[in-house]
C-alpha cells in the first residue's frame, strides 16, 4: 500500500469518526432535555384518558422552556402521539441512576395508572394530573392525594398537539387544579409542595462546554492523520 493510498484510508476513517461523534452528541444532549424514555409494558396501563394497551412506549417532555410539566406519550418508533399531558412536580428523597415509573393501585382486572416517572438522577419527577372524576377514585383506591383537573378537560389530552400553543393543551395549562383526597378536595398546594424554578429545569451544558470535547477531538484526529501521512511519506522515499 502506497502513501496516497494510506492517506486515503486514514481521511476515510477520520471523517467516519467524526460524523459519527456529530450524530452521537446533539442525540445525548436531546435526550437529556426532553428527558426521553422508552417504556414496556407487559400489560395494559392507564394515563389520563386513555389505556394504552402492553407495548413499548416513548415518554418525553414537551419541547418548551417553560413548560417542564407536560409529558408526551408517543409509540415506539414515535410517528404515534397517543396524547399530550399536564403534570405536577414530584418529590423524591434519593434520586437513583434508572429510571422509574410508579403505578396508583386500581380495581382488580383493571389497568395500573400511571402516578409519576422520574428521569435518572432526578430529584423532581412529572406527577400525572388525571380528570377529577378518575382522580378521586384513584385517590379512594390508594388513599392518598391525586391531583386533578376538571373533567371537561380529559378529551383535550389525547387531541393532536405538535406544539405548546395548541388550544387543547393551553387550555389544560390554564385549568385550575385541585388535589383530590378520599374525602374532600383541597387546594392543591396543601399537599403538593412546589419545587423552586431551579429544582424544576433539566440538566443542560452549556454551548461552550458542550462543543470543548468534540473540538479536542478533531485536533487529536487531525493530528494522528498528519502522523500518518508523515509516516507514508517517508517510506515511499
Amino acid at each position: 500500500m502506497n502513501a496516497k493510498e494510506i492517506g486515503r484510508m486514514t481521511k476515510m476513517m477520520v471523517l467516519a469518526g467524526l460524523c459519527m461523534l456529530g450524530a452521537m452528541l446533539p442525540q445525548a444532549k436531546a435526550d437529556e432535555w426532553n428527558q426521553k424514555t422508552i417504556f414496556t409494558f407487559s400489560g395494559p396501563v392507564e394515563i389520563p384518558g386513555k389505556v394504552l394497551p402492553a407495548g413499548t412506549y416513548v415518554f418525553k417532555l414537551a419541547d418548551s422552556e417553560s413548560d417542564r410539566n407536560i409529558v408526551q406519550v408517543f409509540s415506539k418508533d414515535q410517528r404515534h402521539l397517543y396524547g399530550t399531558f399536564l403534570a405536577i412536580p414530584d418529590y423524591r428523597m434519593k434520586p437513583t441512576g434508572k429510571t422509574v415509573i410508579t403505578f396508583d393501585e386500581c380495581a382488580a382486572n383493571s389497568p395500573e395508572a400511571v402516578k409519576a416517572w422520574f428521569y435518572p438522577g432526578d430529584n423532581y419527577g412529572q406527577e400525572f394530573v388525571y380528570p377529577k372524576t378518575r382522580a378521586l377514585q384513584l385517590a379512594k383506591a390508594n388513599n392518598t392525594p391525586v391531583a386533578s383537573m376538571p373533567d371537561e378537560l380529559a378529551a383535550n389530552t389525547t387531541k393532536p398537539a405538535t406544539t405548546m400553543k395548541e388550544p387543547s393543551v393551553m387550555a389544560m395549562k390554564t385549568a385550575p387544579l385541585m388535589a383530590e383526597k378520599p374525602t374532600e378536595e383541597v387546594a392543591i398546594a396543601e399537599v403538593f409542595a412546589t419545587p423552586p424554578p431551579s429544582a424544576r429545569l433539566p440538566k443542560k451544558l452549556p454551548k461552550t462546554a458542550s462543543q470543548l470535547p468534540l473540538i479536542a477531538l478533531v485536533g487529536l484526529l487531525s493530528l494522528g492523520m498528519a502522523a500518518v501521512l508523515r509516516f507514508a511519506a517517508a517510506k515511499t522515499q
